[in-house]
């Protein structure tokens, strides 16, 4: 018997977990079988593999639970991938549009700085935390109506709202399709007015063959599950503006004025030396505060995940176009019925979904055909808040509308999605596409 208790190396026992977690994955997640009419047409989900699992359990193992060697990896490869100069983590794709408009409040982006009272073009037909930065700084929000079919923010409408007191435009590539970004950006220049970018459903999609984020001064991205990568909860501000990119830093860490990285100290040369506002000379910068900031960080665990993702976000991308095309296809025989979506001119969109608006004249409501689906188990998502106007917490808040908002009203009442997601097969689709042939049947009487 032996008595060797000489300990093993860490190396070796991390490859043992490994191989243990590639063999948990095959039993708990692999080779799942769709069957019709039982299983769910999921409109989004996660896609992994044992990789994912391994460098989330690498990560542990470091026991590292803030930004660590994960963090700044998986921020120089997104950066890399959007061509973009700076990419920061934060928890959250609200959060990331949370930070990227309170940039543009930081005195380092000098007299262009937004302030209190500034109006900044939305809209209300999308996701409220596009709009909830506006109103949280104090600005105010300028709504203006959408293009059914693309689902953006018409540009003519953007042109009316452009007032005295505008100061910059915050918008959303709706699912996933880029707005006519030469055209806004050209307003942006005329007006000289800020572009941020939510391109929080749109990683991958390009405009003209660039990225979408690359256009404006700032942009977000969301790794929540729903979206093209997921880290669980999560999102990226990117900008190639080194001072957004302090701003940003700093109102997501606490506010501090110091940028050394986690565990590492006096990169500025200058931590017992400097003078600020009216602190004694020579205060620790490491508790120097020049926002009003907040922690909205994450573990290195997650960002341990994304690494792995932005492995397969190409692959995901090219599912999603393929998806999109299969819906597309199916539908076509419906347009008496259906409103169907389109890309923006020069947009290449990596499709967050298919939205698809229910004609007024069609022989069913959006509700009766989305409830149907439901018991056929299948998945929808109407397009957010539809009207974020009509929405109980922002009844009263301040804020401007251009016009009536009518294709808002009418996506509000007729439009909802399907899923675009890499999980999705052509079995799970064609299935969905049949659950709706046979529901249209039903209500046309077979005319169909």
């Amino acid at each position: 018997m032996s008595t060797d208790k000489t300990p093993r190396d860490e190396q070796t026992i991390r490859k043992e977990i490994f191989g243990l977690v590639q063999e948990f994955y095959q039993a708990k997640f692999a080779n799942q079988l769709f069957t019709p009419a039982k299983d769910e047409v999921r409109y989004a989900g996660r896609v992994f593999d044992h990789r994912e699992i391994e460098r989330l359990v690498d990560a542990s193992l470091d026991f590292w639970l803030t930004g660590g060697r994960f963090t700044e990896e998986f921020e120089l490869e997104f950066a890399d991938f959007v061509d973009a100069d700076y990419a920061i983590l934060t928890n959250s794709g609200s959060s990331a549009n949370l930070l990227a408009l309170s940039a543009l409040t930081s005195p380092l982006i000098g007299e262009k700085r937004l302030k209190p009272g500034d109006e900044v073009i939305a809209v209300a037909a999308g996701f409220p935390t596009t709009v909830n930065p506006i109103i949280q700084n104090g600005m105010v929000p300028v709504f203006v109506d959408v293009e059914l079919g693309t689902y953006n923010a018409s540009v003519d409408e953007i042109r009316k709202a452009i007032g005295p007191k505008t100061r910059a435009i915050f918008l959303a590539h709706t699912l996933g399709n880029p707005y006519d970004l030469e055209a806004i950006a050209e307003l942006v220049k005329e007006h000289d007015l800020w572009l941020i970018e939510d391109c929080c459903d749109a990683l991958g999609s390009r405009y003209n063959g660039e990225h979408v984020g690359s256009f404006g001064h700032v942009a977000t991205c969301s790794f929540y599950p729903a979206h093209h990568i997921t880290i669980g909860e999560g999102g990226m501000v990117f900008t190639d503006d080194p001072m957004i990119s302090r701003a940003a830093t700093s109102f997501r860490d606490w506010g501090r004025d110091c940028y050394c990285k986690g565990g590492e100290n006096n990169t500025c040369g200058k931590r017992f030396s400097g003078q600020y506002g009216q602190l004694p000379y020579g205060y620790d910068h490491k508790y120097v505060y020049s926002h009003i900031g907040y922690n909205l960080k994450v573990t290195d665990m997650q960002a341990a995940i994304g690494v792995e993702q932005m492995k397969k976000l190409p692959d995901f991308i090219d599912a999603r176009k393929t998806n999109f095309e299969r819906w597309k296809q199916g539908f076509e025989k419906w347009t008496d019925h259906f409103v169907l979506p389109y890309a923006s001119e020069k947009a290449d969109p990596s499709w967050f979904a298919f939205p698809v608006s229910v004609k007024d004249e069609a022989p069913f409501t959006r509700t009766e055909l989305t409830d149907y689906l439901a018991t056929h188990h299948v998945e929808t998502r109407n397009v957010f808040a539809g009207n974020l106007l009509k929405q109980p917490a922002y009844l009263d808040i301040d804020r401007r509308v251009v016009g009536d908002l009518p294709n808002t009203e009418f996506v509000m009442n007729n439009t909802f999605f399907l899923g675009t997601y890499p999980g999705l097969t052509t079995e799970k689709i064609e299935y969905a596409l049949d659950v709706i042939d046979r529901f249209i049947a039903e209500k046309t009487g077979g005319a169909e």
